[in-house]
Parts: C-alpha cells; sequence; structure tokens
C-alpha cells in the first residue's frame, strides 16, 4: 500500500512538478489548491504527509497549518512547509505551529524524498507510540479492576458460603440471611462503582506500583473529570 500525501498548493505549476515527482516514487499525491479545501480534504483522507505551501491567497499556509495541528482528527499528520522564503524568522513561525519540517522552493529532488522519508519513519514512530500506550492502558485497566474488584468477590463468595451453611441448619436463621444479603448488595454495588469509574476515564492516569505493577489512579481520574 502507498503512502497518500496530500499537496496543498495554489500554484498549478508547483502542483505538477511535485505530483509527477512523488507519483513517480510511488506515493499516492492528492490535491487542493487553497487552504480551506486542504484542511477538508486532510480531515477526509487522512494522508500520512501533508506538503503545505506557506504564500497562499486568502489562508496563508501558516493559517492551515494551525487549524491541522489544534484538530483532533488531523494533528498527527506531519506537515512539511513548502516555502520560497528564505528568513528564518518565517522557518520558525512554521515550526511554532506545529509543523514537523519545511522544505525551500526551487526543489531539490534527493532532499524532497529524503524530508518526506524522514516524516513518514515519524509518522510512523508515532502510530507505534500510539499502539504501545493503548496495550498500556489496557493491561492498567485489567490490573486496576482486578485489584480493585477482587476484595468486593471475596466478601461475595464468603457470603454465599455463609449462605449455604445456615441454610443447611434445621433452624434457620432469616436475622443471618437478610445480613448475609446486605453483604452481596454491598459486594455488588462496589463492583459496579469500579467498572463506572473505569468507564468513564477519559485520559487515564497511570501509576506505577511495587512490582513493576501499573495501575490506573482511579481518583486522580476522578480529580479530572471534575475539571
Amino acid at each position: 500500500m502507498s503512502h497518500k500525501i496530500l499537496i496543498i498548493d495554489d500554484q498549478p505549476e508547483n502542483v505538477f512538478v511535485l505530483q509527477d515527482r512523488l507519483e513517480h516514487e510511488g506515493y499516492n499525491v492528492i490535491i487542493a489548491y487553497d487552504g480551506q479545501s486542504g484542511i477538508n480534504k486532510a480531515v477526509d483522507e487522512q494522508p500520512d504527509i501533508i506538503l503545505l505551501d506557506i504564500m497562499m491567497p486568502g489562508m496563508s499556509g501558516f493559517e492551515v497549518c494551525e487549524v491541522l495541528t489544534k484538530n483532533e482528527k488531523t494533528k498527527k499528520i506531519p506537515i512539511i512547509m513548502v516555502t520560497a522564503l528564505t528568513g528564518s524568522d518565517d522557518i520558525k513561525k512554521g515550526l511554532e505551529l506545529g509543523a514537523y519540517d519545511y522544505i525551500k522552493k526551487p526543489f531539490n529532488r534527493v532532499e524532497l524524498l529524503a524530508r518526506i522519508k524522514s516524516a513518514l519513519r515519524f509518522k510512523e514512530t508515532q502510530n507505534l507510540l500510539l499502539e504501545v500506550e493503548k496495550i498500556n492502558v489496557f493491561s492498567a485497566t485489567v490490573q486496576t479492576a482486578n485489584h480493585k474488584i477482587k476484595q468486593p468477590l471475596t466478601l461475595i463468595n464468603l457470603s454465599v458460603a455463609a449462605l449455604r451453611r445456615e441454610l443447611g441448619k434445621e433452624n434457620i436463621s432469616k436475622e443471618q440471611l437478610l445480613k448475609r444479603v446486605d453483604f452481596l448488595e454491598i459486594a455488588a454495588k462496589e463492583i459496579v462503582e469500579v467498572l463506572e469509574q473505569l468507564t468513564s476515564i477519559k485520559k487515564p492516569v497511570i501509576k506505577e506500583y511495587v512490582n513493576n505493577l501499573k495501575m490506573i489512579d482511579v481518583k486522580e481520574n476522578e480529580n479530572d473529570s471534575a475539571d
């Protein structure tokens, strides 16, 4: 599967040069000739990289970059600013807005491909880190649930055993039965509360405990939810 590159540039001749070189290298090229169209295509197409021209009428490349890096759907896509500007302040501004890299016109083929491959490696590393983070969160969730549910489950097992003993007696004590039922209700409520806490967490805070055990800090996440 070829990587997808979005070119946002209002100059057809620039787009032609870039498209020709990139398609020759086997990349799938998407084109937008203005900033807003570029933003829409970035959201819809989810390209691997965006080549963004700075000098465009209407919405400048700086403005487009700022929108893309603040949008949850596009903020992880590496942006390479394409510029004829040579001032360090312009380059600095693009990088501060969240661009990954920049390349100057006229294009040097070797440099262009090198920067694109660097951005692709960065994107792949980001994706790998995201997968590792998902695995860590899942593992921590399982460990947390196991730790916090173990005690009420023990109470349930003890209460069931006590109920069986009481039901095996000739003179069954209603008071003892109700007492064990109360324990069962308390344990069930605790389990439900733990599960509700875990499912309500949006940004898990993971803390490390003894023996490299990682668990979700439920109290810390409760504070985040309250904020």
